[in-house]
């Protein structure tokens, strides 16, 4: 007969309907820790409709406790702007240059910034930065005179959330290594980030379901008194 492992065993006493509080979700998800520092994850269920505009849920926010993740920004800039760019921290820094390695398919980044007067050249490539949502956005402060500050925010721990067809909006907040209050300090910007970013058009229930979970272990549902405003 084949042996039941640790893992296996706590996973069958989990009880789905359960809500968590994040210091219990927590727990049993350090229960799942694998060989590798896995992510930490919130998925937030929204009563909202993307395919309308007023509905759509998108914005930035700084997380205090960083990501874990070496984040690989490139910007679009010149002169002076790309020398604070670079000086910032930047992975690649460019113009028509870049615009072509883009267009060649080099598109391993997590984030894409550019200063106003590069638009010209950055419009060009909508059809390829769109759909991986690494288009510049003068909203998400990623097209801006201060294209320095960008990349710092983006390097420190800023990160886009951006609700999808099913109104859920997914978003890691860190490592299984971190600690709890690191994790829950994060957790806490995430969510009321999305509580302010509540659409006009977004009827009854906004925030009706959110979820925890790592890369190895189970998901987890939390209580809404867990999320301010929800």
């Amino acid at each position: 007969m084949a042996k039941i492992t640790k893992k296996a065993k706590v996973l069958a006493g989990l009880d789905r309907e359960k809500l968590y509080t994040i210091d219990e979700a927590l727990a049993v998800l350090r229960q799942f820790k694998g060989k590798f520092d896995e992510t930490v994850e919130v998925a937030m269920n929204l009563g909202v409709d993307p395919r309308h505009a007023d509905q759509m849920v998108r914005g930035m926010v700084s997380l205090p406790s960083g990501t874990g993740k070496d984040v690989k920004v490139a910007v679009f800039a010149r002169g002076d702007n790309a020398e604070k760019a670079l000086a910032a921290g930047a992975d690649k820094v460019g113009a028509e240059d870049l615009m072509e390695d883009m267009m060649a398919g080099n598109l391993d980044y997590d984030r894409v910034i550019a200063s106003p007067d590069m638009m010209g050249v950055v419009g060009r490539l909508g059809k390829i930065l769109g759909p991986k949502g690494l288009m510049p956005n003068p909203k998400l402060g990623t097209v801006t005179p201060n294209v320095a500050q960008a990349v710092t925010d983006a390097k420190a721990g800023q990160v886009e959330f951006r609700v999808e067809k099913q109104g859920i909006i997914h978003s890691g907040i860190g490592k299984l290594s971190f600690s709890d209050d690191a994790l829950k300090a994060n957790f806490k910007a995430l969510t009321e980030a999305v509580v302010k970013s509540k659409p006009s058009g977004a009827k009854g229930k906004y925030v009706r379901k959110v979820s925890l979970t790592s890369s190895m272990g189970p998901g987890l549902k939390v209580d809404l008194s867990e999320v301010e405003g929800a």
